[in-house]
C-alpha cells in the first residue's frame, strides 16, 4: 500500500507544479476521492491514493481516514505527507481533537431539522480549510490544472467563512487577495499556490472584482466591529474605482471571460459583456458603496452607487427583454449566470425568478444535476456540481426551501466515496471530476446557512 501511495503521490505532486503541462497517467489522476489530513497547521491535504479507497472512510467530524484494516491514515501535526498509524496511536486523537475543535469553533450549517446534511456540511467545511493554505491562496482543489487559486472561487471560500463563524480563515484569503491585487486594481485571472500570478496569456477577469467586493462586504456584514484588516478598504477602493471607470456610455463595463471563460458562437455578442459578468460587477458596487457608507466614505459611497445604478439601468435595457440569457441578444441561450442577479447577490425580481426556472430547465441532465449553461460545449451528459450549487443557492436565499432541500439532496447523494463534493458528476452517477472542489464547498455552505438564517443582499439604494 505505501508503495502506491508513493507512486500516486508523485504523480499528483509532478502534476501540482507544471499544470496541465504534464501528461496524465492513464488513469486520470484526480480520480482520488479526497483529502487526507490531520488537524495540524498548516492543515496540509493530500489525495487519498484510490486503491486505499475501498472501504475507507474520514473519522467523525476530522480529516483523518480510516482504511479498510482499522488503521489510520493521516498528516501529522507540521507534517505536509501522510503516515499509517494503529487506530490507538495518540496522534489520532490529536487530529481528530484539532478538527473537531476547529468546527465546534464556528457554526455546522445543518440546514432544516432532520434533512440529515451536517456530515456534507463538515466535511465541505473541512475540505475548504485544507485548499486555503497559510498564505491565503485558496485553491481550487488539489490536482494539476484546478491547483491554482482564482479570485472568483476564493471571495467564495471567503464569503463560507464568513458566515459560518470562521473569520480568521476568511481574514486570511482577504489578506492575500489585497497583497495581489495591482495598483490598478484588478487580478490576474489566477495565482499559484504560492502566491505568484500564472502567466499564460490569460485577461483579467472583471467578474472577480464583483465577487470580491461582494465577499469583503459579506465579511463585515458578518463581523462588524472587526478592526483587525486595515488592508481591505484601500483593496475595496482600487476595485471599485476600476469597476465604476470602466463603465461605457450604456452603463455596462466591458467584454470579459467569466466563471466559463470562454465565448460561445452566436448567441455570443463580442462587443457586450455576458450576464457572468454585468452580475457580479453590480453586486460589487452596490457592495463597495455600503462599505464605503459604513467607513464614512460618503464621496465614494456616492460615486460607486451611482455607478451600480447605470449597471443596474443597463441590465433592464440590454437583458432583461430577451429575457435575461447569457449574452443580450434575441434567442440567446441561459446559463446559470442568472443567479446572479437575485439574492444573495441582488433584491428578488419575479422577472428574474422566471428566467431562473427557464434555466433550471434547459440546463437541466436526466442524472438530475445540471449543466453549466443550455450551449455547453462539453461532455453533454456529465453535470457540473457547482452550477447544480448555484441554482441551489438562488433557491434558499429566495424562499424557495424545498428546491433548496431537493438540489442539497442530489449534491450529497452524489459525493465521493468518502463523502467530498467533486467537480463533475457522470451520466451514472459517479465522480467524473476532481475531488473536492473548493467553490461547490463555498456555495453548499451559503446555501445550508441561508436555509437557517436569511443570507445579507447588498442593498440595491
Amino acid at each position: 500500500m505505501r508503495r502506491r501511495a508513493a507512486a500516486f503521490l508523485v504523480v499528483a505532486a509532478l502534476v501540482a507544479v507544471a499544470g496541465a503541462n504534464v501528461p496524465e497517467p492513464s488513469a486520470p489522476g484526480w480520480v482520488s476521492p479526497g483529502l487526507v489530513g490531520g488537524g495540524g497547521w498548516p492543515f496540509a491535504g493530500v489525495p487519498l491514493d484510490p486503491e486505499d479507497a475501498d472501504g475507507a472512510s474520514y473519522l467523525p467530524d476530522s480529516s483523518a481516514v480510516r482504511l479498510a484494516d482499522g488503521r489510520v491514515l493521516l498528516v501529522p501535526s507540521g507534517g505536509d505527507a501522510p503516515i499509517t498509524v494503529a487506530a490507538d496511536d495518540p496522534r489520532v486523537a490529536q487530529a481528530v481533537r484539532s478538527d473537531s475543535t476547529w468546527l465546534a469553533s464556528g457554526t455546522v450549517p445543518e440546514g432544516p431539522a432532520d434533512s440529515g446534511f451536517r456530515d456534507m456540511a463538515a466535511r465541505a467545511l473541512l475540505d475548504l480549510r485544507l485548499l486555503t493554505p497559510p498564505n491565503g491562496a485558496s485553491l481550487a482543489s488539489w490536482y494539476g490544472a484546478w491547483r491554482y487559486s482564482w479570485p472568483r472561487d476564493s471571495a467564495f471560500a471567503a464569503a463560507a467563512f464568513s458566515v459560518t463563524g470562521h473569520p480568521s480563515e476568511a481574514r486570511r484569503i482577504l489578506r492575500f487577495l489585497g497583497r495581489v491585487q495591482t495598483g490598478n486594481g484588478l487580478w490576474a485571472a489566477r495565482y499559484n499556490a504560492d502566491g505568484t500570478a500564472v502567466t499564460d496569456g490569460r485577461a483579467p477577469q472583471l467578474d472577480s472584482l464583483g465577487w470580491v467586493l461582494w465577499a469583503s462586504w459579506l465579511y463585515r456584514t458578518e463581523n462588524p466591529g472587526a478592526d483587525d484588516l486595515p488592508g481591505l478598504w484601500p483593496m475595496v477602493q482600487r476595485a471599485a474605482d476600476h469597476l465604476a471607470e470602466s463603465l461605457d456610455t450604456e452603463g455596462l463595463p466591458p467584454p470579459s471571460s467569466d466563471y466559463w471563460e470562454r465565448d460561445h458562437g452566436r448567441e455570443q455578442d463580442p462587443r457586450r459583456p455576458t450576464l457572468g459578468v454585468v452580475g457580479p460587477v453590480l453586486a460589487g458596487l452596490r457592495s463597495a458603496a455600503d462599505l464605503a457608507q459604513g467607513y464614512g466614505q460618503g464621496a465614494e459611497a456616492a460615486r460607486w452607487r451611482a455607478a451600480a445604478h447605470r449597471v443596474s439601468d443597463a441590465l433592464d435595457r440590454q437583458f432583461a427583454p430577451y429575457g435575461y440569457p447569457r449574452s443580450p441578444v434575441q434567442d440567446g441561450l441561459m446559463d446559470t449566470s442568472v443567479t446572479f442577479i437575485a439574492p444573495p447577490f441582488a433584491p428578488a425580481d419575479q422577472a428574474v425568478n422566471g428566467a431562473i426556472a427557464s434555466a433550471e430547465r434547459g440546463q437541466a441532465l436526466p442524472n438530475g444535476g445540471v449543466l453549466p449553461g443550455e450551449s455547453w460545449s462539453g461532455a453533454p451528459d456529465v453535470a457540473w456540481t457547482p452550477e447544480t450549487a448555484l441554482f441551489g443557492l438562488s433557491a434558499a436565499a429566495g424562499g424557495r426551501t424545498g428546491e433548496a432541500i431537493a438540489r442539497l439532496g442530489w449534491l450529497s447523494a452524489h459525493r465521493t466515496s468518502l463523502g467530498a463534493l467533486p467537480e463533475k458528476v457522470g451520466p451514472t452517477g459517479r465522480q467524473a471530476g476532481v475531488a473536492p472542489l473548493g467553490w461547490t464547498d463555498s456555495l453548499v455552505l451559503l446555501t445550508l446557512s441561508a436555509l437557517r438564517t436569511p443570507l445579507p443582499v447588498p442593498p440595491a439604494s
